[in-house]
């Protein structure tokens, strides 16, 4: 049982980390710097998109045997919602102007400002100031 707990917790570490840039480094040396785009969860194969390698050549796609992969090093830090809401809180303190949407990924400022991993959606002085934050 704690086995496939330990599994769940590495898989759903290794989602987490889609769509950011990670460093692969090879069992022979070689790294390659790139999008995470996706993995084999049998073979942990992985897929690269915009990629680098060690020697300064690109790629526009690679995929990686997970045979072959020695180390996988995260190299963008995770969008940190909950730090950002509370920088938000503290410039607008009024009860329930931030609320935090978890599951969605996203902060809500006074339900009209919109703020995700992507960017502020919304119009306005303030969406303005909210970027500045």
């Amino acid at each position: 049982m704690l086995n496939s707990a330990v599994t769940r917790r590495f898989f759903k570490e290794l989602a987490a980390m889609l769509g950011m840039h990670i460093n692969v480094i090879t069992v022979t040396g070689k790294q390659y710097i790139g999008k995470f785009e996706g993995y084999d969860d049998k073979s942990l194969s992985l897929c690269l998109s915009d990629v680098k390698d060690s020697e300064g050549k690109t790629y526009h796609k690679v995929f990686i045997y997970g045979h072959n992969i020695a180390e996988i090093i995260e190299i963008e830090q995770p969008f940190d919602l909950k730090a950002l809401a509370e920088r938000l809180e503290k410039v607008f303190p009024q009860k329930g102007a931030v609320k935090v949407l978890e599951e969605a990924g996203m902060i809500l400022v006074f339900n009209k400002i919109k703020v995700t991993e992507k960017g502020v959606e919304g119009e306005g002085p303030l969406a303005e100031r909210v970027k500045r934050i």
